[in-house]
């Protein structure tokens, strides 16, 4: 799951990139309001995650063109500007979720679930064939075991199996897992799937990471 972090406070920005990565998202962090629109309109993300007080654009301006634009992205708002007033107008204008400094780091996380958890109507169990992937605890298990997979790995089990037989490009996997402007090389999804493949049949999966040329991978059952 990938998060646009808009935080003009860069030792914040970073410290929060660190929180989402040990708790396996992917986040990429701007620091100003036009940034964060532009990022929003180009790239793929699962949530947006936005201060108010922003340089160029403040949080409540990008939010109302997001949602002019038709976008339903997830948002939440994580502010100083604690008044009832403030909170009312953030709501209103189209966030999921208000959340205000100092806050802690269990109530953020809980509420990015929440509201990607609402947007996606899902709980948080995904299963195909006989494996399931827990996207509270990070877990990938079978009737045999379980692993707890580190952060890129259950990125990319999530998207495989969220869409069981679709065949993902590696492009595909390269934005949504490493981001538009990464420097990691493309062969790194071989890698990762090379992780999966094994844990797979560490658990006696019945189904199989399938390899497509100059196509992608999908997930399928066993032959």
């Amino acid at each position: 799951m990938r998060i646009l972090l808009a935080e003009d406070e860069r030792p914040l920005a970073k410290a929060l990139v660190k929180i989402f990565e040990k708790n396996n998202y992917s986040a990429d962090a701007v620091y100003n309001g036009e940034d964060a629109l532009n990022y929003l309109e180009l790239g793929d993300y699962d949530a947006a995650v936005l201060d108010i007080m922003m340089p160029k654009m403040d949080g409540i301006t990008v939010l109302k063109k997001v949602r002019e634009s038709g976008s339903r992205i997830p948002v939440l708002l994580l502010t100083a500007k604690s008044e009832i007033d403030d909170k009312v107008l953030g709501l209103d204008s189209g966030a999921n979720y208000y959340l205000t400094k100092p806050f802690d780091t269990k109530e953020l996380l809980a509420a990015v679930r929440a509201i990607t958890r609402s947007q996606s109507g899902t709980d948080s169990r995904l299963t195909f064939g006989n494996i399931t992937l827990d996207r509270a605890t990070f877990e990938l298990s079978s009737p045999s075991g379980s692993f707890r997979l580190a952060n890129r790995e259950f990125q990319m089990m999530e998207i495989l199996i969220s869409d069981p037989h679709h065949i993902i490009s590696v492009e595909r996997f390269m934005e949504k897992i490493w981001g538009y402007d990464t420097d990691a090389e493309i062969s790194v999804v071989w890698v990762y799937v090379s992780y999966l493949r094994k844990k797979l049949t560490a658990l006696n999966a019945d189904i199989q990471i399938k390899a497509h040329r100059n196509a992608g991978y999908s997930l399928e059952g066993s032959a």
